[in-house]
């Protein structure tokens, strides 16, 4: 069975077109035509990937991926004809983890959902699966993080720039290799995403935020003085 998506999106011919290119990919494709819908379907079934439009009627896309991050980290992609910068840092504050504009091309953007799922599937089957330093354990098989024994919930980006973060130890990153690096080669949205998801990543970590810390004018990195 091909991983699950919903797609989200009231132009039927939209919903349509991008659901053919899914299909013939090999998922398996739910589809609403409002955030209403699109919230019963994810209740009922389990969804792998979320591809969703912002300007809908009834429940509108910012607000159903706050009720989403609410319970899930399912992977999300924005698809949206809203492509101002503002836009783009809210779609990223509000956890998802892709922004595509309208125009698209499904083809392209099927391409980058299967990019999605590589980045968080790519470090299974390695036999030194798990990092622990400073009471920081990150288990590369299951994809989670605990910090002094307690799990802590990361988003799929937020565990994709922990990872690199921790990977390259006492290496100073700056924003464009972590964009490189943790969204892709592909994305050309504004670096201060990254400091967005340094800036809830910190607040996840508690005290281990002490360890990721910000080079001026360049990026980030991570430190661990022992």
């Amino acid at each position: 069975m091909g991983k699950k998506v919903l797609i989200v999106e009231d132009e039927a011919r939209i919903r349509e077109i991008t659901s053919d290119y899914f299909k013939v990919s090999g998922f398996e494709v739910y589809e609403a035509e409002n955030g209403r819908e699109a919230m019963e379907i994810f209740d009922l079934n389990e969804v792998d990937l979320i591809i969703l439009d912002i300007m809908m009627p009834e429940l509108d896309g910012w607000s159903v991926c706050k009720r989403i991050r609410k319970k899930s980290d399912v992977l999300i992609i924005i698809l949206t004809a809203r492509s101002d910068e503002e836009d783009k840092l809210m779609g990223f504050e509000l956890g998802a983890d892709e922004y595509v504009t309208k125009p698209f091309s499904p083809k392209v953007l099927v391409a980058r959902a299967k990019t999605l799922f590589k980045r968080i599937e790519g470090n299974v089957g390695e036999k030194n699966h798990l990092i622990i330093i400073d009471g920081i354990e990150i288990n590369k098989q299951a994809y989670k993080v605990k910090s002094d024994n307690q799990e802590i919930e990361l988003s799929p980006k937020e565990y994709s720039l922990f990872l690199y973060l921790v990977e390259n130890k006492g290496v100073v990153l700056s924003r464009e290799a972590i964009l490189n690096n943790v969204w892709g080669y592909d994305y050309f949205g504004d670096t201060r995403a990254v400091d967005t998801h340094i800036k809830k990543l910190r607040k996840k970590l508690g005290n281990k935020a002490q360890h990721i810390k910000t080079i001026i004018r360049v990026g980030y990195t991570f430190e661990v003085n022992r």
